[in-house]
């Protein structure tokens, strides 16, 4: 710099006003150079990285929204899939309820079936033995009346002298019979 000063202040000298001009012009781009050399210089060392982070960052962003996108869109697959399947699913759903809701029908008519008999089967045997029962009172109570109604006849028609009657048939039909 010096130099180009010393460059100036003769040029300065030599041609005057003009020269001066001239000089002054090339100190401006002179200091231009020096200012964008400077600036191009630490922007060089500083930069970089600044702008190779910032890239990393989008690149990283980048491959988490492709990620994303990509989950998303399987997502939508599964989902399109699902709902494709859903009549088939709730038909089958409905099938299986209604074979489920047979098979209970009839499990149940069949324990039903089965209570049926065995009320049926005890109330026979209960009636049977109610019958037996009515029968052998009836027998006891015929019994009875038969034994109360030939005593009432015997005590009615048995007079002292046909007991007397009744006694020696016994005993003569005894006397013609061996021991």
């Amino acid at each position: 710099m010096s130099l180009f000063a010393a460059v100036g202040l003769r040029a300065a000298e030599e041609d005057g006003n003009a020269a001066t001009e001239r000089a002054t012009e090339i100190f401006k781009w002179i200091n231009f150079a020096i200012v964008a050399g400077v600036i191009v210089w630490v922007f060089g060392k500083k930069l970089p990285p600044v702008f190779r982070k910032r890239a990393e960052a989008v690149s990283s962003a980048i491959t988490k929204a492709t990620a994303a996108k990509a989950s998303a869109d399987a997502q939508l697959r599964e989902a399109e899939t699902r709902l494709a399947n859903l009549q088939k699913e709730v038909a089958e759903l409905r099938a299986f309820a209604e074979k489920e809701a047979a098979a209970e029908v009839e499990r149940l008519r069949a324990a039903t079936q089965s209570d049926i008999q065995k009320i049926a089967a005890a109330a026979k045997a209960e009636i049977e033995a109610a019958e037996r029962a009515a029968r052998l009172e009836l027998k006891a109570l015929a019994a009875n009346l038969a034994v109360d109604g030939a005593e009432t006849l015997l005590v009615k028609q048995l007079t002292p002298k046909g007991q007397e009657s009744l006694i020696s048939n016994f005993v003569k039909s005894l006397e013609g019979r061996p021991n």
